[in-house]
């Protein structure tokens, strides 16, 4: 949210003509015109270290003389779309915009106001722009343009950028948690103002302007925000729990959006959901216990991920856990980073990594890559498929299954824990065979027929070796195909 609009749209038009973070129209309001400024105004800000451009109608662009516009930004429309949701659509993820509407002297003004690119260009309708002087041009004809702009993306890193300036430190305590940031952390709280920054100051948790007023940082924000809806790009970072009614999303049984930072909201969606899946009495305990019909570790471990490992580059999307009678689906924006073959084995590889590494010290996470092994071994602990990854073109979802019987699996789901227990048993120093399979099916023995074929299958699928081709079949061992 902008304060003093009327201020803010003055001082720009006595910038001079030729800014290539503003831009200044009186009626035009042509749908793709507009697209292509956004795309240029987010490119050109970040080329030059502006956090924001501008698109102002009602504003001569010859004279900068406030003239007043017809233009209505929010009631405009592409055919039969809001002009809004036309532009999101056609424009990159990264893309973010919001409009602004003020009268000054008499005459109605309109603003837009461009957040910088950040991670990459921004582009509209796949081509990216630019701002040559007062022009709107297409990136690939300014190579030197191009190759500066990814210097800095490259050097920008979301959890640095500034979610809220010009605060006081009254500001920052009725922001942040800031008694949570101390405790997670197991450090005592300074009594005074000095302390207290000294510290949210070196772990980038808000930073210090020149003219000794702060800023809180999309990391602090993220962490130990009261309310991520304070923080213009990161309402929508909250993470949300629906509940259905049966197996599918026809019926809503509950939903909750958790809008604190994710430091002092981990544990709250945890106990949460774990209290909305569904549990069952074993009756043949002397005291009365009830058990889970999900691995709890591996719920947890995949909320953690979903958070950790999110594009916080897409705008209006977030981690989103869903639960149904039979799964449990955790989906955050973002595709993985590493090949998901390899996801047990691999070293660690964060996207986020000022991110990662706070929720690390604040025990929310290991950060040691030992997340995914620990969710399949649960699985297997309770004789459950492996978490199932299905990739899409913005976003990654991991499905948790409830207990299934081991025929009523379907057989993607029977080979991709088949491969994964390859895995673990190899960086374990041992290999797959008919029995450590049906132990963690919990298959009895009389079916290992049912296990042979589908360890048939799985070495024809490329997924898994023997160890030794030559060895008589009943004492084969197996390894994953890339070991």
């Amino acid at each position: 949210m902008i304060g003093n609009i009327d201020i803010l749209i003055k001082e720009l038009s006595n910038l001079p003509k030729e800014v290539g973070w503003v831009e200044f129209k009186h009626n035009n309001c042509e749908p793709t015109m507009i697209g292509e400024d956004i795309s240029a105004l987010a490119n050109s800000a970040t080329l030059n270290d502006r956090d924001y451009a501008y698109m102002i109608w009602g504003v001569d662009d010859n004279t900068h003389e406030i003239v007043g516009t017809t233009v209505r930004l929010q009631f405009e429309k592409k055919g039969e779309q809001e002009l809004e949701n036309w532009l999101r659509y056609l424009l990159t993820k990264n893309a973010d915009f919001e409009f602004y509407e003020t009268e000054i002297e008499g005459k109605h003004v309109e603003l837009m106001r461009v957040h910088k690119a950040l991670n990459e260009p921004v582009a509209f309708q796949k081509i990216d722009y630019i701002r040559s002087g007062s022009y709107t041009k297409k990136l690939h004809e300014f190579p030197v343009f191009r190759a500066q702009l990814w210097d800095k993306l490259r050097h920008n890193q979301f959890e640095d950028v500034r979610s809220m300036e010009n605060l006081r430190y009254a500001d920052i305590i009725r922001l942040l948690y800031i008694d949570s940031y101390f405790s997670l952390l197991n450090i005592p709280q300074p009594t005074d103002e000095d302390g207290v920054m000294h510290y949210l100051i070196e772990d980038g948790i808000v930073i210090r302007q020149d003219d000794s007023l702060y800023a809180i940082t999309n990391l602090g924000g993220l962490l130990f925000a009261k309310d991520l809806n304070s923080f213009a790009r990161l309402g929508r970072k909250a993470l949300r729990v629906v509940q259905y009614q049966g197996i599918n999303r026809l019926y809503i049984q509950k939903e909750e959006t958790f809008n604190s930072g994710y430091a002092v909201g981990f544990e709250n969606v945890v106990r949460f959901v774990n209290a909305l899946l569904p549990s069952s009495e074993d009756v043949n305990s002397v005291q009365l216990n009830t058990k889970s019909k999900f691995p709890l570790p591996a719920v947890r471990e995949s909320i953690a991920n979903s958070l950790i490992h999110q594009d916080l580059y897409v705008t209006g999307a977030g981690p989103v856990v869903e639960i149904f009678d039979n799964r449990v689906e955790v989906t955050n924006p973002g595709t993985p980073l590493v090949d998901i073959l390899r996801i047990i084995d691999n070293p660690p590889k964060s996207r986020n990594e000022k991110l990662a590494s706070m929720m690390r010290r604040l025990k929310m996470c290991e950060e040691l890559g030992r997340g995914w092994d620990r969710m399949v071994l649960a699985c297997e602990a309770q004789s459950i498929p492996a978490p199932r990854i299905e990739i899409f073109q913005d976003s990654t979802k991991v499905t948790l299954f409830s207990e299934i019987e081991f025929t009523n699996i379907p057989m993607e789901d029977k080979l991709w824990s088949c491969y994964l227990h390859a895995c673990l048993m190899y960086i374990q120093g041992d290999a797959l065979t008919n029995s450590s399979l049906r132990e963690r099916f919990s298959v009895k023995e009389s079916s290992a027929g049912s296990i042979s074929r589908l360890i048939k299958e799985s070495v024809e699928s490329g997924r898994i070796k023997a160890l030794d081709p030559t060895t008589a079949r009943r004492y084969m061992k197996y390894i994953p195909s890339w070991a």
